[in-house]
């Protein structure tokens, strides 16, 4: 056996081929009372279910297993898909199933996500739909501590983390469904003149406008006054890198979006069924001129329409009587029949409150968010680090 002796203060590690520490399960069930975990309940990478499984019965076969037993998806490895139940249930699909023998079963699971075992892992057989090689796999030699003590110690310590990382996704994601909640209730829906929820200080009802009074289509050109680095990426509003712009043509096949503009991005999906606006709350700068510009008349809160225009119970009885297919997966807008249609709008007070809130809601998502990405990186670094 090869010892490694680490930079940190532990005593030697041993190589040990995979086989040797773990068994690799195969017994079959299809128990109507076992909970099934298939790919599409567990988060990538986050070895986190998406959803409550404690009903999900039926009699479809897959592999036994127990508490403490290490899920690894092996169909497509590169997504990353592993789980450390802590409850007994049945792997639906392509799954491994292991049990850990001569090392602690959460040193295994963080094995598993360290690039030592995923470089293998990801050595696969296939191109459209790539497995692991269990040949290769379970012959490759990995490096453990040889104290289960310092196995249990470096699992712990990824437990901890995983659950402080755990908590802050829970915060972030109660956030966003505070947000989602607002949103049903401060913009009113298609029949109604007020919101549900609203602010104290105001009690009148919204008035009913044409969009055209609000809205006009402007096609500004780029005179020269923006270069790559005012290239906006419109799907997801933000400065493209101008090392990656592709676009020859930013003098003349560009239109000039202003802080404040509305574009409108036609690729329709699960969530979008006609396409959406996006607002500019980034600053000026210029996009193809394949996404239509509109652009306010009169006094608005960009945080306001920010949120307003991509509301789907809002938007898409207005899309459907403005869209034009064009033949492929964008759809285009009727300018005037988009501008005829008639929506319930806040007086400019109430704009500015309701955006507010928003903008506050929004910040705070983006702290959790970052707070969360910082995790990460940390574990991935802990991972690179502990593990050889």
């Amino acid at each position: 056996m090869i010892s490694h002796y680490s930079n940190l203060p532990f005593r030697a590690w041993e190589q040990r081929k995979f086989i040797e520490i773990i068994n690799r399960l195969s017994k079959t069930s299809n128990s109507s009372i076992l909970p099934k975990v298939e790919y599409e309940d567990i988060i990538a990478e986050e070895g986190r279910l998406n959803k409550d499984i404690s009903n999900k019965f039926d009699s479809r076969k897959g592999i036994l297993f127990q508490p403490k037993n290490i899920l690894y998806g092996k169909l497509r490895p590169y997504l990353k898909n592993w789980l450390y139940p802590d409850f007994k249930g049945v792997a639906v699909g392509d799954f491994w199933v292991f049990e850990a023998i001569e090392a602690t079963p959460r040193f295994i699971y963080n094995l598993i996500q360290s690039d030592s075992y995923q470089k293998v892992a990801n050595d696969t057989a296939g191109t459209k739909m790539p497995r692991s090689d269990w040949t290769k796999v379970s012959n490759s030699s990995f490096f453990i501590p040889k104290e289960s003590s310092e196995q249990k110690r470096i699992g712990t310590f990824f437990k901890q983390l995983d659950h402080t990382i755990t908590l802050h996704q829970r915060k972030l994601d109660a956030l966003k469904l505070m947000k989602k909640g607002f949103l049903q209730q401060m913009f009113p829906n298609n029949e109604e003149k007020v919101p549900r929820l609203r602010f104290t200080d105001f009690d009148e009802v919204w008035e009913q406008r044409e969009l055209g009074e609000e809205f006009e289509k402007v096609n500004e050109r780029n005179d020269g006054s923006f270069g790559k680095t005012h290239w906006i990426s419109v799907a997801k509003m933000y400065f493209v890198e101008p090392n990656k712009v592709l676009s020859n043509n930013i003098d003349t096949r560009t239109y000039v979006m202003r802080k404040g503009d509305i574009a409108f991005e036609g690729h329709p999906n699960a969530t979008f069924k006609f396409g959406r606006f996006v607002a500019n709350d980034i600053g000026s700068g210029i996009i193809s001129e394949l996404f239509p510009v509109y652009r306010h008349k009169t006094n608005y809160d960009n945080n306001y329409w920010k949120n307003a225009i991509q509301l789907e119970h809002i938007m898409a009885p207005i899309f459907s009587k403005s869209i034009t297919s064009s033949g492929n997966s964008s759809n285009k807008l009727d300018s005037k029949h988009f501008l005829s249609q008639k929506l319930y709008i806040a007086n400019f007070g109430e704009q500015k409150k309701i955006g507010s809130l928003f903008k506050q809601l929004d910040d705070t998502i983006i702290l959790y968010q970052n707070k969360l990405n910082k995790f990460d990186i940390i574990k991935k670094a802990y991972l690179k680090t502990m593990f050889i």
